[in-house]
This record gives structure tokens, C-alpha cells and sequence, in this order.
């Protein structure tokens, strides 16, 4: 638990709401309790009978769970959004801008702007990538921006996910659940629309084609099968994107092009939105055990004949050691500052820095400069003296492969109780669509919600829930 600081509270100040609430505040003030808790019973029930569920791995009981949605949205006004917006916009040109240059000219590294050993040391660089741009010189064709709040303008991008970035789908299903359930709201509160992000999808992906195609371009999700913890997503997106779902074992190259099997016979894919990752996705150049790419993939793509999105090597813009340098990227490739602050982050693998990191364990949050979904981190205010102790050995034996960074007065917004409205901690995921066209933001997002009282960690594997964004229109 974090105690002893103050949050932002996004719904009201003093007792009185805050501008985008102020709607919603009059019209859950009217409603009966009984009311909204028999709604959460029903949002729960439909999320179980539709399926969304997800995997946690390295669990013996890992089970398909329901992750737990809460009613009460999380609402910004179309002023807040915009800069967001802006600053995502940015951020994400730059990010496709810097793995340009760093599998191409590198000017950055000639530049002293990065350290290059931040580079040749890092397993997330592909050197099967360099000298080669992908169709229509888009790196990264949809990314998730984790973006965190301290205070009414204070936003930090708590980090970049540009490699497999997932939750779009239970951004969707909660604005179709909150519709069902209080159709009225959304008649009295105008709140921008999410609805079109398959549909832009689809299009942002067929925009990317290979100068090959003829003809409109075939796009294929990529799967790595049911027991990928994103399944649901991986489905889903295909189902409303109106696309083949296809597994590696579908995939053949035929003629020097990518092959669905179909009952006619295989059939040309122009596009795929791969959800498998770069090692596994073609044994010939990488993993030679894996089971679920499709072979020879790698040698299509270089000839200029298939679209990977996103393409493979992106996943070192993920990397949290480089995050550190993302203001410097910007500002190197745009010649602008960034809109959108970092969290100020400390790279453990310089010596004086892991010296204070050591010296104030208790005081920051530690993670893994690769890792995700909550995993292999510390918050260093709710450990115990013992997880200390087993953290410092770690940070003394691998300093390289962790960031510390403070711990941040994280805003909450309330969900629904009981024993009525509550805070907790929320981070905010907006999604980003790339193509040569330009960049689309979906307005709103996926809003994660940490459940447990006092926890600031908000991701699905480790018992956070999900809620509706809403951007109010103008």
C-alpha cells in the first residue's frame, strides 16, 4: 500500500466535481444503488458470456479469467485530449522516425544523441533489418502510449508500446457494454465515438501494402493460437476488422508471396497484423523451433513482397533503458520539445546511478528494462524489508537490466462499491494508427484501474480492471 501522499482526484475537488464530470455526477446522484450494482452484475455476466477473458502465465492455476470492469467512466474534456493527442502524435513519429535511422544511416549514434552500446547490447535489435524499410517506411502501424496523470496538467508517458500492443479490444466491448447497460447517459453526455477504430484498422493496414499488390490489398491477423493470453483480442479484431484469422500452419510461401489455405486453394496475403513475436516469427531466421511462424516469412518480407505490421525490430523503442532517451529523440528527429514529459527514469546500468538507486530502493519503482504486464517490478514504498533485500541482490547482479524511477502521485478516479464510490489509481493506454496517410488517434482509450485499495499497479495480470473512456466532444 502508498500512503501518506495526495492524489489528483480526476471526478471532483472538495466534494464538488471537476468540469467533465459534472453531468455525470448530476445523473449518478439520481440513481438507486440497487440500481447500478444489479448493472455490474449484468456487465459481468455479459463480459463471461461473450468471452472476454485472458490468460496469466506462470500460474499453476492459470485459468482464463474475466478482467473485472468497472462502471463508472473515466471522462476528459476535449481540451485535455487534445494536447494528449498532440503529443502522442509527436512521440509516435518520432519513435518510427528513430528505428528508421537506427536500421538504416544510424545518424543518431553518430550524433552521440545514444550511447551505441545501448543498441549492440540490446537482444531487441534486429540486425536482419538493416538497410531494409518497410512499405511505406512505417516502423510501428499501431502503438499503445501508457500515459499517466499527477495532477489537472500534469500527463507523463509512463512508457511506449510499439511492439504488440494489446487491450484495443476491451476498450471496445466497454463502450458496447456501457451502451447497453445506460443508453440514456449517452444521449444526455456527447461523448466521441470509439466505434470506428476496426474500420480504421483495417484501412490504415490496407494503406500500407507493398508496392506489389494488385488490386485491393488481403490483410490476415496472425495468431499464435488459444493459448496466447490475447486470443480474445486476436479473434476479435479479426472478426470486426472483417479479415482471415489465420496460425502459422495456414501460412505458406508460394511464388515469392505470403499464402493463406483456403478451401479453394492458397490464396495471396498483401498485409498481416501479426500478434506473434519476433523470435517465433520464422524459425528459418530466428527461432529455429518455433512452431508458430511460417517459414521463409523473413525472405518475402525483405523482397518487398508482404507487409508485417508491426514490423520486426520495433520492439527496441519499447525498451525501457531507451524510453530514458525518448525527449532527446524527439527532439532529434522533430526539432521540437516533447509535448508529453517522461517520468524521470534512472538506467541502473551506470554504476553511480545504481549506487543511489541501492541507496533509495524504498523510495522508487523498479522494472525490468524489457519486461511487461507488471511483471519482475518492485514498488519500492509497499515492499516488505525482505523483497528489498532479495530486489538489492538483483539490481547488484543484473543492474543492466532494470530502471528505477520515482514513485508518482498517481491520479485516481472512483469505481463503484458497496459500500458506494471509491479512488483508485488509473493509467490511461490511447491507441495510435500509422500509415503513409498520417496518423489516427482513436479519442479515448483504454482506461486501467488498479483495484485494490492503495495498489498503483493497474495491469489485468496482477488484479487490475478496465473502464469507458470518454472524450466529451467540443
Amino acid at each position: 500500500m502508498i500512503k501518506d501522499m495526495r492524489f489528483f482526484d480526476e471526478m471532483s475537488e472538495d466534494g464538488i466535481a471537476r468540469g467533465p464530470y459534472g453531468d455525470y455526477d448530476q445523473w449518478f446522484r439520481a440513481q438507486d444503488a440497487t440500481r447500478l450494482q444489479s448493472k455490474a452484475q449484468e456487465a459481468e455476466a455479459f463480459f463471461r458470456r461473450t468471452g472476454i477473458t485472458f490468460n496469466v502465465y506462470g500460474q499453476a492455476d492459470a485459468e482464463e479469467r474475466l478482467i473485472p470492469f468497472d462502471l463508472v467512466p473515466r471522462i476528459l474534456s476535449n481540451y485535455e485530449w487534445t494536447k494528449l493527442a498532440k503529443g502522442i502524435e509527436q512521440r509516435v513519429r518520432a519513435i518510427n522516425a528513430f528505428l528508421h535511422d537506427i536500421y538504416n544511416r544510424q545518424e543518431i549514434l553518430k550524433a552521440g544523441i545514444l550511447p551505441i552500446e545501448l543498441i549492440q547490447q540490446n537482444d531487441a535489435f534486429l540486425p536482419q533489418m538493416i538497410g531494409f524499410i518497410p512499405p511505406g517506411d512505417v516502423y510501428t502501424h499501431i502503438v499503445g502510449t501508457d500515459i499517466v496523470r499527477t495532477g489537472p496538467d500534469d500527463f507523463y508517458v509512463l512508457e511506449d508500446n510499439a511492439r504488440t500492443p494489446s487491450g484495443v479490444s476491451y476498450m471496445l466491448e466497454n463502450r458496447e457494454t456501457m451502451l447497453q447497460m445506460f443508453p440514456e447517459l449517452f444521449s444526455k453526455i456527447k461523448v466521441q465515438r470509439v466505434s470506428d477504430y476496426p474500420k480504421s484498422l483495417r484501412r490504415s493496414l490496407a494503406a500500407c501494402a507493398p508496392r506489389s499488390c494488385e488490386g485491393k490489398p488481403t490483410v490476415a491477423v496472425l495468431t499464435p493460437g488459444i493459448h496466447n493470453s490475447a486470443y480474445y483480442e486476436h479473434s476479435f479484431l479479426a472478426d470486426q476488422m472483417g479479415v482471415e484469422l489465420v496460425e502459422g500452419h495456414d501460412l505458406r510461401v508460394v511464388d515469392g508471396h505470403i499464402a493463406m489455405r483456403t478451401t479453394r486453394g492458397y490464396k495471396r496475403i498483401d498485409v498481416i497484423y501479426r500478434r506473434v513475436d519476433d523470435d517465433f516469427l520464422d524459425p528459418l531466421t530466428f527461432n529455429p523451433q518455433s512452431m508458430l511462424g511460417v517459414p521463409g516469412i523473413m525472405d518475402v518480407y525483405r523482397a518487398g513482397n508482404i507487409t508485417i505490421a508491426n514490423a520486426p525490430g520495433t520492439g527496441i523503442a519499447d525498451d525501457k533503458a531507451i524510453y530514458s532517451y525518448i525527449p532527446d529523440i524527439v527532439q532529434f528527429y522533430t526539432g521540437e520539445k516533447a509535448i508529453l514529459k517522461n517520468v524521470q527514469t534512472f538506467r541502473c546500468s551506470e554504476s553511480d546511478t545504481l549506487a543511489y538507486v541501492l541507496d533509495n530502493l524504498s523510495e522508487l519503482v523498479v522494472k525490468e528494462v524489457h519486461g511487461s504486464g507488471g511483471y519482475g517490478m518492485l514498488v519500492g514504498p509497499a515492499a516488505s524489508k525482505k523483497e528489498l533485500a532479495e530486489f538489492a541482490d538483483k539490481l547488484k547482479a543484473h543492474a543492466a537490466n532494470y530502471i528505477a524511477q520515482p514513485t508518482l502521485s498517481l491520479s485516481t478516479v472512483p469505481i463503484f462499491t458497496e459500500s458506494g464510490l471509491a479512488p483508485r489509481h488509473v493509467d490511461l493506454r490511447p491507441f495510435a494508427l500509422v500509415s503513409p496517410e498520417g496518423v489516427n488517434i482513436t479519442p479515448g482509450g483504454l482506461t486501467r484501474v488498479a483495484l485494490t485499495e492503495g495498489s498503483l499497479v493497474v495491469n489485468s495480470s496482477q488484479g487490475g480492471g478496465t473502464k469507458d473512456t470518454w472524450i466529451l466532444e467540443d
